[in-house]
């Protein structure tokens, strides 16, 4: 099984560091945008991800995950792991990607309304600031020259 364990820093003008299996043909890179607001000519306001230079609380951030087979095998059992850096609360999926598995440990994954987390002795029900780490797995071999990508909504804290 590969399992690309991808950890992006608090600091979100840090590149990402991509720890996975021994060199191979799976190329797995990652970046964080954040949104920008520009003004149009016409007074209308629009809303663009650009690469994540300065953040601030508040901001809301994107984080892309992308992946390539270069080599000439499918390649099978493919788990992306994506700990949620501290300070970053997970939102959503972004629109058009796949829905992740989610984790308020880092060790049991599910959707999110179907997660716990103790709280003053209890347990209550898993809210999205409480996720942790957000893990796709690709359902289908990944043919030699595909690539795809996972991307996910947050805020700074």
């Amino acid at each position: 099984m590969i399992r690309p364990l991808l950890l992006l820093g608090a600091a979100l003008a840090a590149p990402a560091t991509v720890a996975a299996a021994p060199a191979g043909p799976l190329q797995v890179t990652s970046k964080v945008l954040v949104e920008s607001k520009q003004r149009a000519a016409d007074g209308t306001t629009r809303v663009a991800l650009v690469p994540a230079k300065r953040a601030v609380p508040g901001d809301r951030v994107v984080f892309v995950l992308a992946y390539r087979n270069t080599g000439t095998q499918p390649l099978s059992n493919i788990v992306f792991d994506n700990p949620v850096p501290r300070g970053v609360a997970y939102r959503a999926p972004l629109p058009g990607s796949a829905v992740p598995e989610l984790s308020v440990d880092g060790r049991a994954y599910g959707a999110l309304d179907q997660l716990t987390v103790a709280a003053n002795g209890a347990r209550r029900a898993a809210a999205a600031d409480d996720v942790t780490h957000v893990r796709w797995r690709l359902a289908r071999p990944l043919a030699p020259g595909a690539q795809g990508e996972f991307a996910f909504q947050a805020a700074l804290k």
